[in-house]
């Protein structure tokens, strides 16, 4: 018996030692080096303070020198991302995860997106190509010194990442311009509600300015979801700026805190992986913040093309498109080779019963890629802001600006097309000369604000072009319920602190919810219902306040009687059609339908929102059981948290995930949640006094399962605190010095 036990603990010992072994050899040997010396191929020393958070407070003596060390830095923590983000471009995912991605390479193929790279990098200035050759050299340092020891995923899925390239960092800025700008799909799905549909209703679901809303107090230039609040407002007498970008949530998350300071630059925020240079946050002059313009600047365009040849006709001649082939490598199965043929318009985007589409972009635009960031990091004032945003070229973005002189801004900016006879949203005939772009709105027209009397600028995502503006608008704008929740929230706090941002941030207050609720009880009133448990379901939202709350029933209720009365109206408009209505004024077109219940549309209002709710009802007792007092919002919003690999690991994949969690919040709310997207990043940055200023993102700096940075962010960003933004005083909990190479 001895003998058994002995040879039990020795078998137990060696698993043990096995595992360990492992961990470090797969999670320990990743991590990035925090401390010490790193030859490197730079100019002068270069050090790399890392706070609490693990954010790098990177101090150089040259720019290119703190563009090498940024590169190098976000690599240690973020390389299988970034390698991700210029794959997921280029359409090369299926290289390494197999058949599964294929289909997503075959579109990011379609759409040019690596040849759109390659040239714009052909046509970048000598210091943006500067920038982006020191960032490379960093990532590539970094490559070069680790020799397999890239990360669990990198092992996992039996690969080393390739050499970075500056075309690379322009796929990832191109990625995220894609991600903001891919509206083609609604195009089609409007085109099929028109085609079954009565026309006159169909526009009412599809208007082009709802959306607009000068905001009391602001002269009327909202934008997207930041807001900037003079020094009249605020507890410390200086402007405070703040922002909370929306965008998909992922392990790890989108952004990659850090600070860059050399001569002439001192900036901190948040950074793209990928990309040299702070995306939002503030320097030691101004602050910034940026979300979604969401101008449409993508068109169909229905060619009379024959495509065995490539022979097309515009403007009454024949023209032939260029054949482009490419080949896509599939691992397990070797390569996929396609051609595509392009045209004036753009690549062939669908064929179907004869039916030629093309794209068009403004990515795909010359001149539609460039990067600016280096000069707007360094920008002291509104003129030289403006003067950094007239080479934005996109995706079109709302920024709102402060300074620590006290004064606050906002300007959109982009390549924005103008539209000669059409909105562009449906596919148009593209031989025609009449449905062309005359080029793009000029910088100067665009919407843009310096101090309004009011002392306020509120954005969230809404329309920001005036009725009577000289152009076409177009696009998919949000409703106004966030920006007029924000705006009602900081004119009740007579002095704005950081601290108050962040609580208009984490706001769960929905305005469309508690309309809805108020409807639905009074037409129940009106039938004196009797059903007892109806009836519970109704007092819940009798006595609702509003919040999206994740422990209540209300939202929940609410939510889904809004989702079967808006598949409702659509199918009113198109029989048949009523799923494909999913643009995001649907929300304020329910609210907008339900004041004015114009006539034609149902024979009695009342039934038809009650059927709704009756819906909403049986699918609720579906999902979460027969008595309405133990629904809760959260168990339908649960948020999937997954690591994109760890989670595909059988029986251990739960352990790398954050996932699933149930939230708060809602697509009208402040805090704009859903279970694809949500706050990437709340930032809350004060003039002058940048050390009180707050920042945090979802998770944590690294993607490595095995750092104590990879979640440490979560619980704070999940119960609605924050982390102070140090600046001037760094509490350094370890320091890595770069030096030149011997």
């Amino acid at each position: 018996m001895r003998r058994v036990l002995f040879v039990v603990n020795i078998l137990i010992a060696i698993a043990i030692v096995a595992g360990l072994g492992a961990y470090y050899w797969v999670f320990w040997r990743a991590l990035p080096q925090t401390s010490g010396t790193i030859e490197a191929t730079v100019s002068q020393p270069v050090r790399v303070d890392r706070d609490k958070l693990g954010v790098p407070h990177i101090h150089a003596a040259t720019a290119e020198d703190a563009w090498f060390a940024q590169g190098y830095t976000t690599a240690e923590d973020r390389m299988f991302q970034m390698d991700g983000l210029r794959r997921r471009a280029a359409g090369e995912l299926a290289e390494i995860v197999g058949s599964v991605a294929l289909e997503a390479d075959r579109e990011s193929r379609r759409m040019r997106m690596r040849r759109i790279a390659e040239a714009a990098y052909t046509q970048l200035s000598a210091e943006d190509a500067k920038a982006l050759q020191a960032y490379a050299r960093g990532v590539n340092a970094y490559i070069e010194s680790r020799h397999g020891r890239y990360g669990m995923e990198f092992t996992l899925l039996n690969y080393d990442p390739r050499p970075w390239s500056v075309v690379d960092s322009l796929l990832c800025g191109l990625e995220m311009y894609r991600s903001l700008t891919n509206n083609w799909k609604n195009k089609i799905d409007k085109a099929r509600i028109l085609s079954g549909g009565e026309p006159d209703k169909v526009a009412y679901l599809f208007p082009y300015r709802i959306g607009w809303e000068f905001m009391p107090g602001t002269e009327g230039h909202p934008g997207s979801n930041a807001w900037a609040v003079g020094g009249a407002h605020t507890a410390s007498g200086k402007p405070l700026l703040s922002n909370d970008m929306h965008l998909e949530f992922g392990v790890p998350g989108i952004w990659f805190m850090t600070h860059l300071e050399a001569p002439g630059m001192n900036v901190s925020g948040v950074a793209l992986p990928g990309l040299p240079g702070i995306i939002s946050g503030h320097n030691d002059r101004i602050a910034w913040g940026m979300t979604n313009l969401a101008f449409d600047v993508q068109d169909l365009y229905l060619e009379r093309m024959d495509l065995r040849t490539g022979e097309y006709v515009f403007d009454g001649k024949a023209e032939r498109a260029r054949a482009e082939r490419d080949v896509i490598v599939v691992k397990g199965r070797g390569l996929e080779e396609t051609t595509n043929w392009v045209t004036r318009h753009g690549p062939v985007w669908q064929t179907s019963a004869g039916t030629v589409m093309t794209l068009k972009w403004s990515a795909a635009q010359p001149g539609a890629i460039q990067v600016i960031l280096p000069e707007l990091n360094r920008a002291r004032n509104w003129e030289e802001f403006r003067h950094a945003l007239t080479r934005w070229a996109g995706p079109g973005q709302n920024f709102v600006y402060a300074d620590i002189d006290g004064n606050i801004g906002y300007q959109a900016a982009g390549l924005l097309p103008i539209r000669r006879d059409y909105y562009g949203d449906v596919p148009v005939d593209g031989s025609t000369a009449k449905n062309e772009w005359d080029g793009f709105i000029p910088f100067e027209e665009l919407p843009s604000a310096y101090n309004p009397s009011g002392g306020l600028i509120v954005t969230a995502n809404q329309n920001p072009f005036p009725p009577d503006y000289k152009y076409h608008v177009a696009g998919l704008f949000d409703s106004p319920y966030r920006a007029q929740q924000i705006l009602d929230l900081l004119r009740a706090t007579p002095k704005v602190a950081p601290q108050d941002g962040l609580r208009v941030q984490k706001d769960v207050y929905s305005g469309l919810g508690k309309f809805l609720a108020a409807q639905i009880v009074q037409a129940y009133d009106k039938r004196n219902g009797a059903d007892k448990k109806v009836a519970d379901a109704v007092r819940l939202l009798r006595e609702w306040n509003g919040q999206m709350e994740m422990d209540l029933a209300a939202p929940y209720i609410v939510t889904l009687t809004s989702q079967y009365l808006r598949k409702a109206i659509a199918e009113r408009a198109s029989p048949g059609n009523g799923a494909a209505w999913e643009t995001k004024l649907s929300w304020s077109l329910v609210e907008r339908i339900l004041r004015e219940r114009p006539k034609g549309w149902f024979g009695d209002w009342d039934s038809t929102l009650l059927s709704s709710f009756s819906d909403a009802f049986e699918e609720a007792q579906r999902r979460q059981g027969t008595d309405p007092k133990h629904w809760q919002w959260g168990h339908a919003l649960f948020i999937p948290l997954e690591n994109p690999v760890g989670a595909r690991i059988p029986w251990i994949g739960s352990y790398f995930n954050i996932g699933p969690v149930p939230m708060s919040g809602g697509p009208t709310t402040v805090k704009q949640t859903t279970q694809l997207l949500g706050p990437s990043v709340r930032l809350n940055s004060l003039a002058g006094d940048w050390d009180a200023s707050l920042e945090n993102i979802p998770l944590g700096q690294s993607g490595h399962f095995a750092s104590s940075h990879y979640k440490d962010q979560w619980d704070a960003y999940y119960s609605g605190t924050s982390f102070p933004m140090q600046f001037n005083r760094v509490d350094v909990k370890n320091t890595v010095t770069f030096v030149p190479a011997r």
